[in-house]
């Protein structure tokens, strides 16, 4: 147990350098969701109504920390491929690293990758109007729900860096998850879609997470959603998880 934690630390860490030495990516992860922020608020957001009295800022802001975690995605399944393709790995093995301890680095790596996105995301909307009228409650379950939907998509990514076979393939994979905010209340009201998409736009797991950070941001009542969040998040993870530990373990025969 001692050796599994001892590992995963040293796979952390070696995770974060790696990361800080790719400086390309880093930008990206943390420009793209602020700049689309600005995007939909300035150039989108006046033609935009959302119902409900909010201003636009205030309504985009939680689906542009959402955002955020589908953006990192990509260089945390990247990095997953990367890492298998190349002999790396067999020297990680011989030195009787496991895979979860690998895989744990990754993560670890994303999860802080995103937890600097959503800080640089928050500051930038409150410079244009943000201004959310949470208790502290109302903070600690928004941070708790984040980082919940960090942690469960970061781990999905993992599982994709591993079912792909190059970093490119794997790259192009997580576009999918940096899509998935798009058909939901993200940047406008399900009601206002097709009749056709309500169903997935209501239903899919981003949904409940975006109507609880924005509710318990402004101060909403926010309903089931929290726990509806924290379902789907939980559900992602074991799932993901249980998949990453199978196909490491394919990949190594």
């Amino acid at each position: 147990m001692a050796d599994a934690l001892t590992h995963s630390a040293t796979m952390v860490g070696r995770s974060v350098r790696l990361s800080s030495r790719n400086p390309d990516a880093l930008i990206t992860a943390l420009a793209l969701p602020v700049l689309l922020m600005l995007v939909f608020v300035y150039l989108f957001g006046g033609a935009i109504d959302t119902g409900g009295g909010w201003r636009y800022v205030d309504y985009v802001a939680p689906g542009v920390l959402v955002l955020c975690a589908g953006f990192g995605a990509g260089t945390t399944a990247m990095s997953v491929a990367d890492d298998m393709k190349g002999a790396v790995i067999d020297r990680f093995r011989s030195l009787d690293v496991g895979g979860t301890a690998v895989l744990t680095g990754h993560v670890a790596a994303s999860v802080v990758r995103n937890l600097a996105a959503t800080v640089l995301v928050f500051a930038v909307a409150f410079a244009i109007g943000f201004r959310p009228d949470a208790g502290v409650g109302g903070w600690l379950a928004s941070a708790g729900i984040l980082l919940a939907v960090i942690t469960a998509i970061s781990w999905v990514a993992a599982a994709v860096g591993l079912l792909a076979n190059s970093p490119e393939a794997a790259g192009g994979f997580t576009f999918f998850l940096a899509f998935l905010p798009y058909p939901s209340s993200a940047f406008v009201p399900v009601d206002s879609m097709p009749g056709w998409l309500h169903g997935f736009a209501e239903h899919q797991p981003l949904t409940p997470v975006i109507e609880s950070l924005r509710k318990l941001l402004l101060g909403q009542p926010v309903g089931s959603s929290p726990w509806e969040a924290l379902a789907w998040c939980a559900a992602l993870t074991v799932g993901s998880m249980a998949a990453a530990a199978v196909l490491f373990r394919r990949r190594m025969r």
